[in-house]
C-alpha cells in the first residue's frame, strides 16, 4: 500500500475543501459537498463559506435557510449543522445514535431522569404539530404535562428525540451571542419525511469525498458514530487504501484525486468549529498535537483560527469590529503580510457598514 505524508493528507484536505483556492460553486453546492457545516454559532457558517467561494454574501446563505434548501439542526457529533434538506433526511437517523446518546449526560439526565422518553417524544410530536415555536414556548407547553421539570431541559431533550429544525431568523447572520432558537418538526418543514433507517454507507462516501483519504476512526470522529469499520470492511473492495506515516490504513473513493505535496496554498481564516479542523480523530495533517493542546480547554467554546502554508498557524477573534489576530508561530515577513491582507478583505464582511481594525499581537 502507498504510504501518503502528512503534506499529501494536508494538501488533499484543502483541495477537498475548497481551501486551496476560492470555487465558483453556489453556496448550496458547497455545503452539499461538505456534507454538513457547523453552524453552532450562527454567524460562523457564514465565515466559512467566506473562505471558499468566489463571491458570496450574507443573504445568499440566509435565504437558503428561508427557502428551506438548507435546514439547521443537530446532527454529526449532535451539534448544531447546516445541511441540504435531502441530505438531512438520511443524516439524522444515521447519526441517531450519538444525538440520543446526548440524554445520558447530566446536563438532560439529571432532569428528565424517570420521565417517560416515549411519552415526551409524543409530546413534543403533538405539540409542536402545525406550529413555529420557540424553545421557550415548548418548554413551558411540555412542563404542564411534565411537571416539576425544568422547562429548558424538556424543549432540548424533545430535540433530541424528534428530528426539529430551526427557523431561519435562528441562523440569519446577526447578533453573535444569545440568540432565542425557534423550532418546527423536521417533516412538517421540509414538506417531505424522514428517512427511517440508517445509511452508512452513503455517510462513508459522502465523508471521503471531502475528507478523504481517512481512517475509520476518523470517520467515526467527525460522524460521532462507531460501528463503521464493519460498513467499511463490506465496501473495501470498491474503495482505495493507502497508509499514512504511523502505519494506519486509509481509505479513499477509487477516483479521487490527491493534491501535490508541494502546491501552493494561501492563508485562510477559518470560523470555529469548521469541519476542516475537526473532521478528523488525528488532526495533524492540519493542525499539530501541540496547538490543540494550546486550546484545549476552549473546545466547547470554539477557537476560530487561521492557517498559513495549510497548517494552523494562530488563531483570530472579532472584538467588537476588530479583527484580532494571534500567532502561535513566528511570521515570515511575506506571511504576516498575506496574513493581514486576507484579514482586510474579510473585514468588511464580519463588520458590515462599521470601520473595523486589524491587530496583529506578539
Amino acid at each position: 500500500m502507498t504510504e501518503l505524508s502528512l503534506r499529501e493528507l494536508n494538501r488533499t484536505l484543502l483541495v477537498r475543501q475548497m481551501l486551496a483556492q476560492r470555487v465558483a460553486m453556489t453556496p448550496l453546492e458547497l455545503v452539499r459537498h461538505l456534507v454538513a457545516v457547523q453552524g453552532q454559532e450562527p454567524n460562523w457558517p457564514y465565515v466559512g463559506l467566506w473562505s471558499r467561494l468566489q463571491s458570496f454574501e450574507h443573504d445568499q446563505l440566509a435565504r437558503l435557510l428561508r427557502e428551506r434548501k438548507l435546514v439547521r439542526s443537530t446532527m454529526i457529533r449532535r451539534t448544531v449543522h447546516l445541511a441540504d434538506a435531502d441530505d438531512f433526511r438520511w443524516l439524522r437517523p444515521t447519526v441517531r445514535q450519538i444525538v440520543h446518546s446526548a440524554l445520558q449526560a447530566p446536563y438532560y439526565r439529571d432532569e428528565i431522569d424517570g420521565v417517560d422518553l416515549d411519552e415526551l417524544t409524543v409530546a413534543g410530536r403533538e405539540l409542536l404539530s402545525g406550529q413555529i415555536m420557540s424553545r421557550t414556548e415548548l418548554g413551558n407547553l411540555l412542563a404542564e404535562r411534565f411537571p416539576d421539570r425544568l422547562p429548558r431541559r424538556l424543549a432540548e431533550s424533545a430535540e433530541l428525540l424528534v428530528p426539529m429544525v430551526h427557523s431561519p431568523v435562528t441562523g440569519a447572520w446577526g447578533k453573535w451571542r444569545n440568540r432565542s432558537v425557534t423550532v418546527a418538526l423536521a417533516e412538517e418543514w421540509m414538506g417531505v419525511p424522514m428517512e427511517t433507517e440508517p445509511q452508512a454507507e452513503t455517510l462513508v462516501l459522502r465523508y471521503l469525498a471531502a475528507f478523504g483519504p481517512a481512517t475509520v476512526a476518523d470517520m467515526q470522529a467527525w460522524a460521532g458514530i462507531t460501528r463503521l469499520a464493519e460498513v467499511v470492511d463490506e465496501m473495501r473492495g470498491s474503495l482505495r487504501v493507502f497508509t499514512d506515516d504511523q502505519h494506519r490504513v486509509l481509505f479513499d473513493l477509487p477516483e479521487a484525486p490527491l493534491a501535490d505535496p508541494n502546491l501552493a496554498v494561501p492563508v485562510r481564516f477559518l470560523p470555529a468549529f469548521d469541519n476542516a479542523l475537526l473532521g478528523h480523530k488525528d488532526r495533524r495533517r492540519i493542525i499539530s498535537d501541540e496547538d490543540r493542546q494550546r486550546i484545549a480547554r476552549e473546545a466547547s467554546v470554539g477557537v476560530a483560527m487561521y492557517l498559513v502554508d495549510g497548517f494552523v498557524h494562530g488563531r483570530w477573534t472579532l472584538d467588537d469590529s476588530t479583527i484580532r489576530v494571534t500567532p502561535w508561530h513566528p511570521f515570515t515577513a511575506a506571511d504576516e503580510a498575506e496574513v493581514r491582507a486576507e484579514a482586510e478583505r474579510m473585514l468588511p464582511f464580519v463588520v458590515p457598514g462599521q470601520d473595523g481594525k486589524i491587530v496583529i499581537e506578539g
